[in-house]
């Protein structure tokens, strides 16, 4: 087996309160070789502490954009830049545990060319579920998916997605905001690329604590659902 790598790129946007507690978690599995910190346009002091953090730490590079675009901007903007055969997103909140990387990377190393998806819904994981309504949206969501591309997927909107870079580089990508996740699980599905889902913990954040995703994020997927879809042969 070819030995394999990882690089975790962080969007950042506004994320002062919670940046530097997401980044030493990245920092504490010691499984990646960079993180990739990509600071949105933030007007807080997410960039200063983002730079303090690459200070310290060599395996860190900063990045920012030059407008704010949306998360998936940002998230390509980060993959020009990756140099390991495997990338992961991993959000500068902290809904998502690296913890869960861990178990993700070693999946990988069996199966390289696969997509490993995080799953909040698969398995036995610790879970904490602020909103219902957005618990239940993603579960319709994620079945019409399933029942749309005839391949099951438990969790489409979740945003540990761990893939190949050759493979992520063969997708030309569209989406800027919360849609990207959605349109590589439909490329990849599109060529062939097997989807492994891993369950991982969640800890869902309130509005006031600074969760970003609202009701037209969701009617947007399932508008982008049909776009990306094997039924879309022009996508």
């Amino acid at each position: 087996m070819k030995d394999i790598n990882l690089t975790a790129i962080v969007p950042i946007f506004n994320e002062e309160k919670y940046l530097f507690d997401s980044v030493t978690r990245l920092q504490k599995t010691n499984i990646f070789n960079e993180i990739i910190l990509i600071d949105n346009c933030s007007t807080d002091e997410s960039f200063a502490i983002a730079q303090n953090l690459k200070e310290k730490d060599s395996s860190i590079s900063v990045l920012q954009t030059n407008t704010n675009s949306g998360k998936a901007s940002a998230v390509q903007l980060g993959l020009n830049f990756v140099k390991t055969s495997h990338v992961i997103t991993h959000d500068a909140d902290l809904e998502y545990f690296p913890e869960d990387i861990v178990e993700m990377f070693e999946v990988a190393k069996m199966h390289p060319n696969d997509l490993i998806l995080g799953s909040r819904i698969i398995g036995n994981k610790e879970r904490k579920k602020v909103y219902f309504t957005t618990y239940f949206g993603n579960r319709i969501l994620s079945i019409m998916f399933s029942f749309i591309n005839r391949y099951k997927v438990s969790d489409i909107s979740t945003c540990y997605q761990m893939y190949s870079l050759k493979n992520i580089q063969k997708l030309s990508l569209n989406e800027k905001g919360f849609g990207m996740e959605l349109e590589v699980l439909s490329k990849f599905i599109k060529l062939g690329i097997e989807i492994i889902e891993v369950p991982i913990k969640y800890e869902g954040r309130s509005y006031s604590e600074g969760k970003k995703i609202k009701l037209s994020d969701a009617l947007n997927i399932a508008f982008k659902m049909i776009k990306y879809s094997k039924l879309n042969l022009f996508s």
